[in-house]
């Protein structure tokens, strides 16, 4: 009876080899004492020395707006080519809604009609080969 306390398994069924440590002495969780502080801004960056802004001011991005929604657009025609080419890239890739400020459903729209006047040969498909 007094073999029985000596398990071959740990608590949680895994046997416990003699060659690893059971992780006592390694602290869990964030706080690791073997890295330091947190490292300064590195120079260059954005809000740190030599970040192009003088004073340390912070750079204000101007909220963009959907072009379609100031000017009450509501219909975006695949035959209006001046409109489309202003939210397509030289590439030719159709430029993202994040870049030109375009409200969802508007982007949906804007994408489907470049697409219809790229099937019909009033946009390119791609760019100049260069």
């Amino acid at each position: 009876m007094a073999d029985e306390t000596t398990a071959t398994s740990a608590p949680g069924g895994h046997s416990s080899g003699g060659d690893r440590p059971s992780g006592g002495d390694r602290p869990s969780g964030g706080d690791r004492p073997d890295r330091g502080e947190r490292r300064p801004p590195r120079p260059g960056g954005p809000g740190g020395p030599g970040g192009g802004r003088e004073g340390g001011r912070k750079y204000f991005r101007r909220k963009k707006v959907c072009k379609f929604c100031v000017e009450k657009i509501e219909a975006i025609n695949y035959k209006d080519v001046r409109l489309l080419a202003q939210f397509v890239a030289e590439s030719g890739k159709i430029v993202p809604r994040r870049l030109t400020g375009v409200c969802t459903p508007h982007q949906r729209r804007l994408s489907c009609a470049i697409k219809q006047a790229r099937n019909i040969a009033l946009l390119p498909f791609a760019g100049r080969a260069s």
